[in-house]
């Protein structure tokens, strides 16, 4: 079951202040879990590591994921996402400041829902999140999760 939640995998503190604020903003309410890197991204997906224990049958609504990460790199985190049955039809969205035409081939391929590259004006990020907040967590019918 998905818990509404919104799971940000965002290295940059300046870009995870500017995405709560945009959230803020836009008056998306939904509880937002945040994950320094890839390793603790995938730690509280799966319920391992820090998270262990977690129910991993709550899983979020959608994730915002950055492809420049420490310890484990954004395509890897989609590719453990894709490739576990509990997650492989959670909503990936890479929110990253790459514009690099062979980043957008591999997220695609690995199975990204979306690619939004981050605009650097806070007003078009702010609306960015808005469109993201509205279409992933208002009008998305996710599958049911097993």
């Amino acid at each position: 079951m998905t818990n509404g939640s919104i799971l940000l995998v965002e290295d940059n503190p300046s870009d995870v202040k500017l995405t709560k604020r945009a959230l803020e903003q836009n008056k998306i309410t939904n509880e937002l879990v945040h994950a320094e890197n890839g390793r603790e991204a995938l730690d509280y997906l799966f319920g391992v590591g820090q998270h262990a224990g977690r129910n991993v049958r709550d899983i979020p609504a959608v994730v915002l994921l950055d492809l420049k990460l420490p310890k484990v790199d954004g395509l890897e985190v989609l590719k453990a996402i894709r490739a576990d049955e509990r997650t492989r039809l959670l909503p990936v969205v890479v929110l990253t400041s790459s514009g690099q035409e062979e980043d957008v081939i591999a997220s695609y391929k690995l199975g990204a829902n979306s690619y939004i590259r981050k605009p650097v004006d806070f007003t078009r990020f702010a609306e960015a999140v808005r469109v993201l907040g509205t279409y992933w967590l208002l009008m998305n019918e996710p599958p049911p999760v097993k």
